[in-house]
């Protein structure tokens, strides 16, 4: 009995020390586990601070914020709204190098690509690089053009770059170099505002251009011109400014033929007048600009209705001579013209006259729109050259104008009623009781 109970016992024994056996390798493994992978982590961590820190670093501009003077202008004031920079390029993504050198000799190593400041000649290619690589360029914006470099050497700019010549304007001329700004910013150079003034810096330079015998003042012209009131007084950024007619990338001097293409791009009803009426096959056998003839080119004025006729300040005469068949035609069209104009403004007059003493008019002014609407429907009609064509379409519009003018005849006419009324009614009442009392 009591050597059973010491078996027992020594058993009893053997499964607690086998017990406390695996406890304690099991408790040395976890920690020997999370110690392993507190270590990974942490190794993890540097590697990633090590890898970001490395990608962080830029050599270029840790450089060239510490110099003073010019050096210093790109990082301090410009690339701060540059749009390249907004989109994550740095400088090394156009000069090339390795920013993450701290020795100027290998951060500027021409043989991982640096170029410090490219030669004229070779900035459409410079910066053709991204611009002219669809792959990269449209990871960007997918609409963005990737010919414009091609186009630039269609130009008079590229074509004279190629000859030699360093002086013409490249893509940094107008968009600048550093602090390039996107098309729809204000603050760009090439914001519709701004492109005027950004061509005028060479073409305004009568220094610049005397080399190359063309005038320096369309800059001057085109300020004083309605395209640029538009622009510039009422803010309409559809407004035509230089690219609109010489384009941009492919700048070229718009030749006498195709004058009346550019300007139809926006007059279209009376481009497509002019090349139906009969001065058209004329115009192409002197080889005179259509538009400009009349108009001028980059001091377009407001046109107006004394442009028109046999006056002194007529364009018409400056071509045609009294009794020939094109200033015959011009004195009738003046003639329907001022007799439209003359009704409509009779017309106005009295319904305004009728307006302001209260009486009901409001019909017979919005009628009188429909006769405004002819009027600017025939200074359209004007570039038809044609007389009966001008004639049936103010006809319609004269009718409305005498009808008006009448209606507001009558509305007077009822007013010096009303106002004569009672007085016949205070004599009849008098009159009456005289009669009454006799």
């Amino acid at each position: 009995m009591n050597q059973q109970k010491v078996d027992r016992d020594l058993r009893s024994r053997e499964i607690e020390a086998q017990r406390n056996n695996r406890y304690s390798s099991g408790a040395g493994a976890i920690r020997t586990f999370t110690g392993n992978k507190i270590f990974i982590v942490a190794l993890l961590v540097l590697s990633l601070v090590a890898l970001a820190s490395a990608q962080k670093k830029d050599s270029c501009t840790d450089c060239h914020s510490q110099m003073e003077g010019p050096m210093s202008v790109p990082v301090q004031q410009l690339m701060k709204g540059d749009i390249h920079k907004s989109r994550g390029l740095s400088c090394v993504d156009c000069h090339g190098g390795d920013a993450t050198q701290d020795d100027p000799s290998r951060a500027m190593d021409s043989r991982k690509g640096f170029v410090a400041k490219p030669k004229a000649a070779n900035i459409p290619m410079f910066c053709g690089k991204c611009h002219s690589n669809a792959e990269f360029i449209k990871k960007f914006n997918p609409a963005q053009r990737v010919d414009q470099e091609k186009e630039y050497f269609t130009s008079v700019h590229g074509k004279l770059l190629k000859t030699g010549d360093a002086n013409v304007a490249t893509c940094v001329s107008c968009h600048g170099s550093h602090g390039i700004r996107g098309v729809n910013d204000p603050q760009s150079s090439v914001f519709a505002s701004n492109v005027a003034e950004t061509c005028a810096k060479c073409h305004a330079n009568a220094d610049y251009m005397k080399n190359y015998k063309i005038p320096h003042d369309q800059y001057d012209k085109y300020k004083s011109s309605v395209h640029a009131k538009m622009l510039y007084e009422r803010q309409d950024r559809s407004a035509p400014t230089c690219n609109d007619c010489h384009g941009n990338h492919g700048a070229t001097p718009p030749g006498i033929a195709s004058v009346a293409n550019v300007c139809g791009q926006c007059h279209t009803r009376q481009s497509a007048l002019f090349q139906a009426s009969p001065h058209k096959p004329v115009f192409d056998a002197m080889q005179n600009g259509e538009c400009i003839q009349c108009h001028n080119n980059h001091d377009i004025m407001q046109p107006g209705d004394e442009m028109i006729g046999i006056g002194p300040k007529s364009t018409c005469v400056s071509c045609h001579n009294e009794g020939d068949k094109g200033f015959q035609t011009a004195a009738r069209i003046k003639t329907i013209m001022d007799e439209m104009i003359a009704a409509n403004s009779r017309a106005l007059g009295i319904l305004n006259r009728a307006e302001q003493s209260g009486m009901e008019v409001s019909k017979a002014k919005f009628d009188l729109n429909d006769s405004k609407d002819s009027m600017t429907n025939a200074r359209v009609l004007i570039h038809s050259f044609n007389a009966d064509e001008v004639e049936k379409v103010i006809k319609p519009g004269l009718e409305i104008a005498k009808k008006s003018e009448k209606a507001g005849e009558d509305a007077m006419s009822e007013l010096g009623f009303r106002k004569k009324r009672p007085r016949v009614l205070f004599s009849s009442f008098f009159w009456l009781r005289s009669f009454t009392s006799n």
